[in-house]
């Protein structure tokens, strides 16, 4: 486990978190888990464990409550991506269009092992060997005439 009391927290990130609590009722704090979670990741890029450790202390909830977020939605990243992050839309359009494809593709071309189906669902993020690259399938990238669609980031 965890000691989230041992992690330091950049002042700004703390005071950026703090700001997003205020905007909840005392007897609401929980809502402010989904602005924490997305402040920690723009941060750090990946929630770990300390982050989920540190955030239930945060606003006084167990562990789980705040793992639960970050399982059930997949904007949330457990891992950390690689250095140019691809993501490959898998909706309906993108599918019938190729996505599958272009994920096979992109990940014989990166050297990267694409996770089976069971997998990734709970670590959607495949990264090569040396960390230089990622991919992930993605819900919609809002271009479906241009289906399939992929985007890239770089960090």
């Amino acid at each position: 486990m965890a000691d989230a009391t041992r992690i330091q927290i950049p002042a700004e990130l703390e005071r950026r978190m703090d700001a997003a609590i205020a905007r909840y009722p005392s007897e609401h704090r929980r809502s402010a888990a989904m602005p924490l979670l997305h402040l920690w990741q723009e941060h750090f890029g990946f929630i770990g464990d300390e982050a989920i450790f540190w955030i239930a202390e945060k606003l006084d909830l167990q562990p789980i409550n705040i793992l639960e977020v970050v399982t059930f939605y997949p904007m949330f990243r457990q891992h950390p991506a690689g250095k140019t992050h691809i993501r490959i839309c898998r909706t309906l359009s993108c599918g019938m269009a190729g996505g599958l494809e272009v994920m096979g593709n992109l990940c014989a071309s990166l050297g990267i092992q694409r996770p089976s189906d069971s997998e990734e669902t709970h670590n959607p993020i495949a990264v090569s060997a040396d960390g230089t690259y990622s991919v992930e399938f993605v819900e919609c990238l809002a271009s479906c005439h241009t289906a399939p669609v992929c985007n890239c980031a770089r960090r």
